[in-house]
């Protein structure tokens, strides 16, 4: 019977302890995030309640399986099997510690700060920080879990051993990898593009979406994604409409007959601009920038906070100036001539070639029937 009974009472006593101990550690993360609401950091490290149980149920259950005394044939199996589990539980609860600490980091800059770059710049930095941290967590948990394993201890000092020719070979054969992962921590510490910038990418107008260690998404206007390697954004050139000052100049151009009434255009963009929530008021204009013989060019300039609103502005401002000109002035838009040259179709027959005439007498010349 104590037999019996002794594993029920560990493992009982264990699980009771892990929930006993989980339950106290939220209790008082919520009373900490209670008392400092302003501080996000108490309410999510609550997220790593599972974690710390499994860990510590985990841990406890390592230090008193031997107490048991069941399966004793099967007693290094199943310590072997906690310690990989303890392991891998740790590791979980480290990842979740410090992406509650970035995140809360992150969270009160951004509530405080009414600097759009540097709040996106912090973004991506954190986000990439967090990547890095987790693949070095992971790599350094599963070392740790290979090397529990007698046989694997041997084949770790034959590796350490011959390591400068394995470094060798693994640099040639991940060349792209490693350029990929250094170029992503030259674009989070170099804030050369940030989550949320709005960039031009090979004729491709988009969003920065997300970006990893080795590739950057954006999401294009049409709701595409366009997925490319961060090493294109350190190697070649691109467009960062939102890098400094987010605010833009927009130009729309009109061909026109050369009898179009600017100065009443003038004004009429300016009506246009003050009943639209898009213009910023910093600057406005429409001058004549090219002539032709037949057409003028006329460019009208405005100007909007964002990439967004100077697009929609520049379609307001296009739709708005050609209807106005076809309900007021149609004789403004350009017209093709139709009309017949001077002198009409007479002079147009006076130039035509005269028949050839039937000098040999066998009836009427050529092309007569």
């Amino acid at each position: 019977m104590e037999g019996a009974l002794r594993p029920v009472l560990v493992v009982g006593t264990v699980v009771t302890l892990t929930v006993v101990l989980g339950l106290v550690v939220d209790r008082t993360l919520r009373a900490a995030d209670a008392r400092h609401p302003e501080t996000p950091l108490w309410h999510l490290l609550r997220r790593c309640r599972l974690p710390l149980q499994v860990t510590l149920c985990t841990a406890m259950l390592r230090g008193a399986y031997r107490t048991v005394r069941i399966a004793a044939e099967h007693r290094a199996a199943v310590g072997q099997g906690l310690t990989l589990v303890l392991i891998g539980a740790t590791a979980w609860l480290t990842i979740r510690v410090a992406t509650a600490v970035t995140d809360s980091s992150y969270a009160r800059y951004a509530a405080v700060s009414r600097d759009v770059a540097k709040i996106r710049r912090l973004r991506t930095q954190s986000t990439l920080i967090q990547r890095v941290f987790t693949a070095i967590v992971g790599v350094i948990a599963i070392a740790s879990m290979l090397f529990t394993f007698p046989a694997m201890r041997t084949v770790g000092a034959s590796m350490l051993a011959s390591a400068g020719i394995i470094g060798i070979v693994a640099g040639v054969a991940a060349q792209s990898t490693l350029g990929n992962l250094f170029a992503g921590l030259q674009i989070a510490f170099g804030d050369m593009v940030r989550i949320g910038d709005t960039v031009v990418v090979d004729g491709e107008w988009g969003t920065v979406e997300e970006i990893t260690l080795t590739f950057l998404s954006v999401r294009t206007w049409d709701e595409r994604r366009i997925t490319m390697p961060v090493s294109y954004f350190t190697s070649k050139p691109f467009e960062n409409w939102s890098r400094g000052d987010a605010r833009m100049t927009g130009t729309v151009f009109f061909h026109l007959d050369h009898s179009a009434p600017v100065d009443g255009m003038r004004k009429r963009l300016l009506e246009i601009l003050e009943q639209t929530q898009e213009w910023d008021r910093r600057a406005w204009g429409l001058v004549v920038i090219d002539t032709t013989p037949t057409t003028i060019q006329l460019r009208a300039l405005v100007t909007a906070k964002d990439a967004g609103d100077i697009f929609d502005l520049r379609c307001i401002v296009r739709e708005q100036l050609i209807d106005w000109l076809r309900c007021e002035h149609p004789y403004a838009l350009p017209r093709l001539s139709t009309s017949d040259a001077p002198g009409g179709r007479d002079a147009a027959r006076d130039r035509a070639p005269a028949p050839l005439p039937d000098t040999a007498g066998l009836g009427p010349g050529p092309g007569k029937r």
